[in-house]
């Protein structure tokens, strides 16, 4: 079992500053458990820390710490400060991935993530994935729109090439052999590593994998909604496809909106905004029945419940680093805890059971 990290450093803006001093003195990576763990510089205040081993996302070459930053919040519910506060927390446990999109929030997360990379020098730390597909600028995926879209969210990230490029959602208006083809020549240009497929249906993977036969770019990585709560629309035909095509399974919503922290147990904790509704849904008696479980199988671990959530995705066999949001800095921990949990096997028949 991994050895657990815990972040004791003062305030993250405190943390973000002597970050951007660390990141030019870093010192190769040195392995304390040959199976699960390794060590890191970090920055001045944690000092060198433990976390769980890169994973590799398919056959992109990019290893990355099991668990991806979402920026969905980035610009919307978190301004430029807070969301740095959040990035430099990330940065200080070792995260090393990070999520966003050309719409979220209009541009803006790509934006800010950009500025935070700039800010405290971390490019050569962080790989990065973003989505393309539905900026009110550019929506869809035409040849045209994906080589506008990747234009610009190079010029919003402030980075000459994007590690991992989504299609954000199918375009059945386009044919997929276009789209594949308007990717391979961002590849050869050097501003695109490698693409993946967000919400896509089985049968547009097998026929994306049909045309990777004929020399097009492969989907090398998949995401889609799959947590404790909302299991079924993943475990099946997609699920299966996944596996088949060694697709690194990388899901978002994997707290379900936040639920799955255990914060809303009732109504009165429900907040009357887009969130609060969302997580409200799970309110009854399958959901209380899911947060009993995950309670104490986090008592058992001594850690949160969002840590044995998350824990739990990641011992499913396709999947390669949930993607999940942060509101605040301290909620950070808890996320990157989950790669260093090995659940035993009672206890993942016992979320399964829960879950069903």
């Amino acid at each position: 079992m991994a050895r657990r990290h815990v972040y004791r450093a003062g305030a993250a803006s405190t943390a973000g500053a002597a970050l951007a001093d660390s990141m030019t003195h870093e010192q190769p990576a040195e392995t304390f458990d040959d199976l699960q763990s390794e060590v890191m510089a970090s920055n001045p205040l944690s000092g060198p820390i433990s976390v769980a081993r890169r994973v590799p996302i398919g056959d992109t070459g990019l290893e990355i710490h099991p668990l991806a930053l979402g920026g969905s919040t980035f610009g919307w519910t978190l301004g430029t400060e807070q969301a740095f506060e959040v990035l430099d927390r990330f940065a200080g446990v070792g995260g090393s991935f990070l999520d966003t999109a050309d719409s979220y929030a209009a541009g803006r997360s790509e934006s800010i993530i950009g500025k935070w990379m700039a800010a405290r020098r971390t490019r050569g730390r962080m790989a990065i994935a973003t989505k393309i597909g539905h900026h009110p600028d550019h929506r869809g995926l035409s040849p045209a729109d994906i080589a506008a879209s990747v234009d610009a969210s190079l010029e919003r990230l402030g980075i000459e090439r994007i590690d991992l490029l989504y299609f954000h959602g199918d375009d059945v208006a386009v044919p997929l052999e276009e789209s594949l083809g308007a990717v391979d020549a961002l590849i050869t240009a050097g501003k695109v590593g490698a693409i993946g497929a967000a919400d896509f249906t089985p049968e547009r993977l097998i026929e994306a994998r049909v045309l990777a036969a004929n020399g097009l770019p492969r989907f090398q990585a998949f995401t889609t909604k799959y947590n404790l709560m909302e299991r079924r629309p993943f475990e099946g035909a997609p699920e299966l496809v996944a596996h088949a095509q060694g697709l690194a399974v990388m899901p978002y919503f994997g707290l379900a909106n936040g639920f799955l922290g255990g914060q809303v147990r009732r109504r009165a904790d429900v907040r009357h905004d887009a969130r609060g509704e969302r997580q409200a849904r799970h309110l009854g008696r399958r959901g209380h029945r899911v947060l009993a479980a995950v309670d104490q199988v986090a008592f058992a671990h001594g850690v949160q419940p969002a840590t044995i959530a998350l824990a739990w995705l990641l011992a499913k066999p396709t999947v390669v680093a949930p993607v999940v949001s942060a509101s605040r800095p301290d909620q950070v921990d808890a996320l990157v805890a989950a790669a260093s949990v090995e659940l035993q096997r009672s206890e993942i028949v016992e979320l399964d059971r829960a879950s069903e």
